[in-house]
């Protein structure tokens, strides 16, 4: 089968890394791909990832079997609707399903009709009443979001009211987000510990993955910018099979019902952001966030747990007969820890030369923001690497992914030292 994986970052490198392993997978081609992905299938970079035109003409052009279709941009832009009106079988939610990402304000509300647990809010789209109501519940932090999708930078924590004011005003009058600040969701803050849960669907039946934790804070003990991500643990130590019975009976399975109920279904992978806490002696899971895809870098350590063949369940999910696919993971614990260029998330050069590649053996790395030149791989990105380590336990993952870590060198990089570190108690490790 000849396969195409749309997008270029390292949750591509991971998913492409999976179907290499397939029996089934005798082509693979990745757009726009990267220098890692290079390695292991034939990349287009002429073909951006939000380019619906290009990727229709490329499928048509390598006469692809399937494309799985990986970012949120082409996702709630409608590349599936567009791959299967031209008859290529794709993975990933039609545009109107992608929606549950791509406007916070649709979530929230979709939230609200089903009854799923998640904070209390409203949406706006004046300064004036905006700021109005954030006076009025007068409890900080406060969270300010965005409605649509901005690099998953859209999100504000204001401490007090001037921050608050101040992201009000920069986002609905300032334009700092540009069309996706036109409304905002003010939420309250939640207490307690985050998990993703990435779970493959097929609008009917739903199949979790193991939950993992990111780390989205760019420095150590959760200091210095939001990123997309500096590393992440899986499974989360906390997330037991109650919590998981919870979260099945109250969240994952009334999303799927309700988006299908409002003639929504979702196909594809569907990303819980949930915020664990307790009300006395009970859990109590509510809902971040929804991501209309598997999340980066979430997969680089989720991915590598999974033993059945990717491909079988893609074509279980595009089918609509997943409940028969039995999906069976290792029971061991990974751990991803990201590189990254000096500056990001804000500005970095790009450029240098990575040094240590060649020395890993005990983990897997998978390329972000990298590009072959004249034989060398060099830095192309913010996020640069995710190093995946496994492990018996979640300290032995740990051990061997900052080892191996340690290996690898360009200018400017830089990495968080404390990934997991506050979770190895609770994993008994």
């Amino acid at each position: 089968m000849k396969i195409l994986v749309i997008g270029g970052g390292g949750r591509e490198h991971a998913v492409c890394a999976a179907f290499k392993n397939s029996p089934k997978v005798t082509e693979l081609h990745c757009a726009p791909g990267n220098g890692g992905i290079s390695e292991i299938a034939a990349c287009h970079p002429e073909i951006k990832a939000t380019d619906i035109d290009g990727a229709v003409g490329l499928a048509h052009e390598i006469n692809a079997d399937y494309v799985f279709v990986a970012p949120d941009d082409p996702l709630t832009l409608g590349m599936v609707d567009r791959l299967e009106a031209a008859g290529f079988p794709a993975f990933g939610p039609r545009a109107n399903a992608a929606v549950i990402e791509g406007s916070k304000v649709f979530s929230k509300a979709f939230m609200k009709r089903h009854n799923i647990p998640t904070a209390l809010y409203e949406t706006f789209s004046e300064t004036g009443a905006a700021l109005a109501y954030i006076k009025s519940r007068n409890s900080y932090p406060i969270v300010i979001k965005c409605d649509g999708l901005a690099l998953g930078k859209g999100v504000i924590i204001a401490q007090n009211f001037p921050e608050a004011e101040e992201a009000v005003i920069s986002i609905l009058e300032g334009g700092k987000f540009g069309a996706s600040g036109k409304e905002i969701v003010v939420e309250e803050f939640l207490e307690g510990v985050e998990a993703t849960v990435l779970a493959f669907t097929d609008g009917k039946t739903i199949s979790a993955m193991p939950a993992s934790i990111d780390h989205k804070r760019a420095l150590d003990n959760n200091e210095g910018l939001n990123t997309g991500g500096m590393g992440v643990i899986c499974p989360a130590p906390y997330y037991t099979e109650e919590i998981a019975e919870i979260c099945m009976k109250t969240i994952f399975e009334p999303t799927i019902r309700g988006l299908a109920e409002e003639g929504k279904t979702f196909k594809g992978c569907l990303y819980f952001g949930l915020m664990v806490g307790s009300t006395g002696f009970s859990p109590c899971v509510k809902v971040i966030e929804y991501n209309c895809r598997f999340g980066d870098p979430e997969t680089q350590a989720v991915l590598p747990l999974l033993e059945t063949d990717l491909f079988e369940i893609m074509t279980a999910v595009i089918d609509e007969r997943l409940a028969e696919i039995p999906i069976k993971w290792s029971g061991k614990s990974s751990a991803c820890v990201v590189m990254a260029s000096g500056g990001y998330p804000e500005k970095y050069e790009t450029g240098f030369e990575i040094s240590g590649l060649g020395d890993i053996s005990e983990a897997v790395v998978y390329h972000a923001g990298t590009k072959l030149s004249s034989g060398k791989y060099v830095t192309a990105g913010g996020r640069v690497l995710g190093i995946t380590a496994l492990g018996e336990n979640l300290g032995e993952a740990l051990g061997k992914a900052y080892r191996e870590t340690a290996k690898i060198s360009f200018n400017g990089a830089f990495y968080r030292k404390d990934i997991g570190a506050a979770h190895c108690k609770k994993a008994k490790t």
